[in-house]
């Protein structure tokens, strides 16, 4: 059985980030050209802070890929961290530059500085600061984008949208898989990620004033898979449910604080007649995962027990408001114990469109997992001889 996995290092302001994934067949089309438009997607956005203006974000492949193809070997991805020429000594791995820069010892409410200091035992905040922070997700986008290359070679596609800013909501909107890609191409367009023009200007209404005021705004993004073949997943154990593990992945992505898949929270207030997708048989109508079953609707969100039933995936997260605030919230120094109005380090007003990439990202390493679990292969050919056997298998019931 084939694993994918993959590893991040680095620290916010440290040399760079390193990644390195491991489980991709060979013989797939990569280049840094292919990780870097999904990076900029990431550092786009309506609210960014200033970091956004100093990285250009470029991921530079050590290994795993010759002449264009991956070898099967883990690959290995370089970011450089612009930022570095000002913290090379703030930052070093050196001792003797300890001291070089003032400790953090105020910790700011909402971040992972107290809590990592206590169970680390550090007296200097950074320590925590530097790598809780989302600038490693950087790293995740472009691993992730090794997997939606991978994906994309089985026809298996996944995007994302922001539906909604603070409490500023797109109204009247349900995805449809027939307008999937104009669904997407206005969401690139616009700079919150909102599919819907007026939706959008009032986000960036909302946005401006949460500046104003020193004030911070999250929001609700939806990143949807389309093409996902039926089968994914399991119902055996609790870990091998395709939902839960897509659930820990967007989780898994800083400053998000809920997950639901489907229709999701909404079930809980229907009845059940309402929300279960009913089942169709149509030999003449084979769907785009093999199988002659099909569904009208799609409560579900693609999955099913554990197990995607060939619908597309569609996943909702919700995303905290930036703890980071230029209004400082109080707090505790944890050195000398007196109050004190939290540190502040720069951030950005809002970061919900980011973070749906950074969603596409989890969710296609997740995916690709799953993926190569069911099929296997050492290469992409082999890979697509299983995948094509299996699909063939799907029309005889």
């Amino acid at each position: 059985m084939n694993k994918l996995r993959f590893l991040t290092a680095g620290e916010s302001h440290g040399k760079g980030l390193m990644g390195i994934i491991e489980g991709i067949p060979s013989g797939l089309p990569l280049s840094s050209g292919d990780i870097d438009e999904e990076l900029k997607k990431r550092q786009a956005g309506y609210g960014r802070g200033g970091r956004m203006k100093i990285e250009s974000d470029h991921a530079e492949i050590i290994s795993g890929v010759r002449w264009g193809k991956t070898i099967g070997s883990p690959i290995s991805l370089i970011i450089e961290n612009r930022d570095w020429e000002n913290w090379q000594e703030g930052m070093s791995s050196e001792e003797k530059f300890e001291g070089s820069i003032p400790p953090v010892t105020r910790p700011r409410p909402g971040h992972a500085d107290l809590a990592g200091a206590l169970k680390y035992g550090h007296k200097d905040i950074r320590n925590i600061l530097e790598r809780s922070s989302a600038r490693e997700t950087a790293m995740r986008v472009a691993i992730g984008a090794v997997a939606k290359k991978f994906l994309s070679e089985f026809g298996i596609n996944i995007g994302s949208y922001v539906i909604q800013i603070g409490n500023v909501k797109i109204s009247n909107f349900k995805f449809q898989i027939s307008n999937f890609k104009e669904i997407l191409q206005k969401a690139e367009a616009s700079p919150v990620r909102c599919p819907d023009d007026n939706t959008s200007q009032k986000m960036m209404a909302l946005i401006d004033t949460a500046a104003k005021n020193g004030d911070t705004l999250g929001g609700v993004f939806e990143v949807i898979a389309t093409g996902v073949p039926l089968g994914l997943g399991s119902h055996i154990q609790w870990d091998k449910r395709l939902d839960g593990r897509l659930s820990q992945a967007l989780v898994g992505i800083q400053a998000i604080k809920g997950v639901e898949i489907g229709t999701g929270f909404e079930m809980a207030e229907r009845f059940g007649s309402e929300v279960m997708d009913e089942i169709f048989y149509d030999r003449s109508q084979i769907t785009v995962h093999g199988s002659p079953f099909h569904r009208k609707t799609n409560h579900a969100g693609g999955i099913e027990g554990g197990i995607t039933n060939g619908m597309p995936i569609v996943i909702r997260a919700a995303m905290k408001p930036i703890p980071t605030l230029r209004k400082p919230l109080r707090s505790v120094d944890i050195i000398t114990k007196e109050p004190f109005e939290a540190a502040y380090e720069r951030s950005d007003t809002c970061a919900v469109p980011a973070a749906a990439v950074i969603g596409e990202a989890m969710t296609a390493l997740v995916i690709a997992d799953a993926f190569l679990e069911k099929f296997g292969g050492d290469s992409i050919e082999e890979t697509k001889r299983n995948f094509a056997g299996y699909l063939e298998h799907l029309k005889k019931f």
